[in-house]
């Protein structure tokens, strides 16, 4: 927890940590910054708090224009925490207030509509409405400045419901009417953009090992879905896949950072292609929890880097992040596919899926032609396309149809534990595989595989004992971190690599026994064997 005195330190040293933790407003200038703002400090009695942006605009303060504080990244408590505010702040910044409004996001979350508006204003300043609409701010903001496009489409395009609504609050959060905003940038910095493409920037704080990422990435990349290319810099490599998004599809790219590039550059680069461009904000947002871009990577590696275990690879790869993914029906479909088999016969199932279920792009674009499969769509998929024994067929299809049914839900808005009882009830369906599905698909960072062979040979390979009893044991002193934990066990140290620049461990599978029966198979991967049993 920390205190106004705490955050005015913050504020005084340009704390980049806490931008997006919290907002400051300055009662002598009525504007509102991020914590690193480089204005003049002010003084400590001109300073008020607010958790969200929301909550300042909505106390009468309009954004600097200067930091841009709409556009830092987001707290690391909205991604992790599990209690209603957690769960609404996921949903919001999905995008599902724009599209289902308050009664839809409060059914959602088994709540009345008053319940959580009184939740949200008691913790963050500001109500459902309110944070929706700042979220909406941002995108116009966005769409101003970045691209040709008329005034009339980016109201629409932000999710707002007229272009006086839009007017509204573009002037009362920016003190700039839309035209005014978008003279601040000079045209040649704004790109045409008739089929929807825009260039933007994944901010992010502390350290990132975009390196880890990739690879992660890439190895598991479905063919006509995903691919990891080189990029328009030297050194520079772009994971671009598909998306399947609430108006249409859309087209991802994101580079990782150049071998010249700190760690602690602060973005990452992005482009987009989306059918329509109300689909901005929640493309956005699930990239950023794919690549996991609003953790705290200090108080994660603080705290691991305090581990007699883990405090070496802490130190040799700051900022190593926990993936989530863009689709966790997708993932989960994934996870059970890969269960026993190498990652490239799990690659190889999953793309002949993808070409049979998968829905074609209108035009290819480089390697992506596909759109995963849906659950609904594999639910009624002929079992002789599933190259896999009869049991895991069964569990396949009981997923796919669970979540088609919503008998199983794996959103951001869902209770964690009461997604993992769903989950568990379902034949085929073990400790293991709901492990990983909290760490990727609902982003629970306090997660430990103990059975996973790749946590075992990792643990070994430290000098550490690997049986699942001891790693568990271990582990306790990782908390809440263990998600992060499991991803720096599978990573390993970069010198146990060839040549110095690998990123993996060994393989093999981890028991993981439901209902019916089930291997789960771990997550590491190996630049010296060559093998993966690794579900996604």
């Amino acid at each position: 927890m920390i205190d106004d005195d705490i955050r005015y330190r913050a504020v005084d040293s340009r704390d980049s940590r806490f931008d997006g933790v919290f907002f400051t407003a300055v009662t002598s200038t009525g504007i509102y910054c991020r914590p690193s703002c480089p204005a003049v400090t002010p003084k400590r009695a001109n300073c008020r708090f607010y958790p969200s942006a929301a909550a300042a605009q909505g106390a009468g303060f309009r954004a600097c224009r200067r930091c841009r504080p709409d556009s830092v990244p987001g707290s690391p408590e909205w991604n992790h925490r599990a209690d209603l505010v957690g769960r609404a702040m996921r949903l919001i910044g999905d995008g599902v207030v724009d599209r289902e409004g308050v009664a839809g996001l409060a059914g959602r979350l088994g709540y009345s509509a008053r319940q959580l508006q009184r939740q949200l204003i008691a913790e963050l300043g500001a109500g459902p409405i309110a944070l929706a609409r700042a979220r909406r701010a941002q995108t116009a903001r966005l769409l101003l400045q970045t691209t040709e496009l008329p005034v009339t489409d980016i109201a629409f395009a932000a999710g707002f419901a007229s272009v006086r609504q839009f007017n509204d609050t573009v002037r009362e959060v920016y003190d700039r009417t839309p035209s005014g905003l978008r003279a601040e940038v000079v045209a040649g910095r704004r790109t045409a953009t008739p089929a929807g493409g825009l260039t933007l920037r994944l901010a992010y704080r502390g350290a990132i090992d975009s390196d880890h990422l990739i690879d992660f990435l890439g190895l598991r990349a479905v063919p006509g879905v995903e691919e990891v290319v080189p990029g328009a810099r030297p050194g520079v490599r772009t994971y671009r896949r598909t998306l399947a998004l609430p108006y249409g599809h859309g087209i991802a790219e994101v580079d990782g950072l150049a071998p010249d590039d700190p760690r602690t550059r602060g973005w990452l680069d992005c482009r987009l292609l989306l059918a329509d461009l109300r689909d901005l904000p929640t493309a956005v947002q699930r990239l950023r929890i794919l690549f996991d871009l609003d953790a705290d990577p200090d108080a994660v590696d603080d705290q691991l880097g305090a581990d007699p275990v883990l405090g070496p690879l802490v130190r040799e790869r700051p900022g190593l992040r926990s993936p989530g993914h863009v689709d966790p029906h997708e993932l989960a479909v994934r996870a059970v596919l890969g269960q026993q088999i190498t990652v490239g016969a799990a690659r190889t199932l999953a793309g002949r899926l993808a070409e049979r279920y998968g829905a074609a792009l209108p035009e290819p674009s480089g390697g992506l032609r596909l759109l995963f499969p849906t659950s609904a769509a594999l639910a009624t998929a002929d079992p002789e396309d599933f190259a896999m024994p009869a049991a895991r067929r069964r569990a396949l299809t009981g997923l796919c149809a669970a979540l088609a049914e919503g008998v199983v839900r794996l959103d951001g808005g869902v209770d964690r534990e009461a997604a993992a009882a769903q989950l568990l009830a379902l034949p085929g369906i073990g400790p293991w595989t709901v492990g990983y599905l909290r760490m990727r698909a609902l982003a629970d960072p306090d997660v430990f595989l103990p059975s996973d062979i790749g946590v075992k040979h990792g643990l070994i390979r430290l000098g550490a004992p690997g049986d699942p009893k001891a790693a568990a044991l271990a582990a306790e002193a990782w908390a809440p971190w263990r998600s992060y934990a499991v991803h720096r066990l599978w990573a390993g140290p970069v010198s146990a690599a060839p040549g110095g620049v690998g990123t993996g461990t060994g393989t093999g599978t981890g028991a993981d026994t439901g209902t019916g029966t089930e291997t789960g198979s771990s997550t590491s991967f190996s630049t010296s064997t060559g093998t993966e049993n690794d579900p996604a």
